[in-house]
């Protein structure tokens, strides 16, 4: 995702998208641990992802403010 598509979604919007991301790096990890794991790079991608989007959440407190 984007960063422009992530400044285009409202703050509601980005915690949900956390939540869905969080719950699917918990499931790569646990197929990592398994072994079943086909792509590694979609850890770091959701992960980066995750950062981004608290970011823009951050950014907008501080506007706020």
């Amino acid at each position: 995702m984007k960063i422009d598509e992530i400044r285009n979604l409202t703050t509601e919007e980005m915690v949900k998208k956390i939540e869905e991301y969080k719950e699917e790096l918990f499931n790569l990890r646990f197929e990592q641990a398994t072994g079943n794991l086909e792509k590694p790079s979609r850890i770091r991608e959701l992960r980066k992802t995750i950062a981004r989007i608290k970011t823009v959440i951050k950014e907008r407190e501080l506007e706020g403010k």
